[in-house]
């Protein structure tokens, strides 16, 4: 196969995740210039993981509709549009309206593009492929992140550099020659049936969710609040996630050794634990002469990245847990089950968090996450006592993922789904070729 057709695939992918990378962290420290207040920013992140959600149901239907290049043309026209109405309309509830609409459009585009890449990857080279695209998406991301400081917040240049980065999505990915992969299939949520199968994962991915929600959707508050300068903001949101992508495969191979939940219930205390210091660190107990309790900005970074290597890996050995409990033919449909349960959360997690910011200061964000990941820790206790672990030849490998800005439509592509079959064209030819 020609690799054409994944370089371009992964180049759009890789221009739209810096887009959503920066506009993720500049949008809540707009809003906090603004003086919008923390509950109001709170819904703003809550909006945006309720049109992700919605749009897991209903993106399918508009690509059997119109078709994928048209679907992604029509979706990235209005993502840029709404970016730029954001700057151009300062208005708390509009941005709430406007953030619903951007998390819809943007989960149809990385849907359109993972099923894209779905479509053209054999029984030989997913895995690469689907390693590379996990690569792009925390580089790229991370990257975008990093774009904060460039510009001031307050004005419009980084707005308009969002604006121009979904609308450059449309390039790469409107030229390939690669031809139009089958209709997406809607992904059921059979929760009560994953529930069944691993209460574990399915409480896992909804517990992560809303602690991941809260802390990508309010962090930029609480770096601010500690007086991190806009470079100190970047690096604080970009610490986490590059902490759970180096400690994801070294703890991952541990639950390919032991029972899996035992590494979950460590690093939902080590989370924990690092939460709690961070909601000291911001004053959670009141008000503290500097506002950080004397930490230095590199001493909050480095913990941030300690936090990261915790949380930023349990959605990981969430699936997983679920992966050694579910026949190989449910393993798509249960791994986009638990990315709707993880939106779930992360619908809900922002507005609790942004409750306890106004209650207990800044730290209250940490404090939620801490108590979010005890009670992780401590269902995952009682489970273990109520089910016997898998056994070596039931358990599955490990893959390292993100479930931040990814839709069910990866699952499909995940090494450990079942071997797809070549797609068929209308005169029944195998469609494997790049043109």
């Amino acid at each position: 196969m020609s690799s054409f057709p994944f370089f371009s695939l992964l180049l759009g992918a890789a221009i739209l995740f810096t887009g959503n990378g920066l506009q993720g962290v500049l949008i809540p420290v707009r809003a906090s210039l603004e003086n919008f207040s923390t509950g109001i920013i709170g819904l703003i992140a809550t909006a945006y993981s309720v049109g992700f959600v919605i749009s897991c149901y209903w993106a399918p239907h508009i690509v059997k509709r119109v078709g994928h290049i048209r679907t992604f043309a029509v979706l990235a026209a209005i993502a840029a549009s709404t970016v730029l109405l954001l700057v151009l309309l300062p208005n708390p509830f509009l941005w709430i309206a406007l953030r619903v609409v951007n998390g819809f459009c943007l989960a149809g585009l990385f849907m359109v593009i993972e099923s894209w890449l779905n479509e053209k990857s054999t029984n030989i080279n997913r895995g690469r492929v689907f390693s590379v695209y996990m690569v792009v998406n925390l580089g790229t991301v991370t990257a975008g992140q990093l774009l904060l400081p460039t510009a001031d917040p307050g004005g419009f240049t980084l707005f308009a550099v969002t604006c121009i980065a979904i609308t450059l999505a449309l390039v790469p990915v409107g030229l390939t020659k690669s031809a139009t992969p089958a209709p997406l299939e809607q992904v059921r949520l059979r929760v009560g049936y994953l529930y069944g199968v691993s209460p574990v994962g399915v409480m896992g991915s909804f517990f992560v969710g809303a602690a991941n929600g809260a802390y990508l959707g309010l962090g930029p508050l609480y770096a601010q609040a500690a007086g991190l300068s806009l470079s100190g903001i970047a690096l604080f949101m970009s610490a986490t996630m590059l902490g759970g992508a180096v400690a994801q495969f070294p703890l991952g191979k541990l639950s390919d050794r032991v029972d899996r939940r035992w590494v979950i219930t460590g690093l939902c205390f080590a989370a924990s634990t690092a939460g709690a210091a961070l909601a000291l660190a911001g004053g959670l107990i009141g008000p503290w002469p500097t506002g950080a309790w004397a930490f230095a900005p590199t001493s909050l970074i480095g913990l941030a990245g300690i936090f990261g290597c915790f949380t930023f890996t349990l959605y990981s050995l969430c699936v997983a847990h679920v992966n050694d409990h579910v026949a190989s033919e449910e393993f798509v449909e249960a791994s986009g089950g638990l990315l709707l349960t993880y939106g779930i959360g992360a619908s809900i997690g922002p507005l609790v968090a942004a409750w306890a910011m106004q209650t207990f200061n800044s730290g209250g964000l940490f404090a939620f996450t801490a108590g979010v990941h005890l009670a992780f820790c401590l269902f995952t206790l009682y489970r273990i006592t109520q089910r016997a672990p898998a056994t070596e030849e039931e358990r599955g490998p490990f893959v390292q993922l993100s479930a931040n800005r990814v839709t069910p439509a990866i699952a499909a592509l995940d090494p450990r789904a079942p071997e797809i079959a070549p797609s068929l064209g209308e005169n029944g030819v195998s469609i494997q070729d790049g043109d």
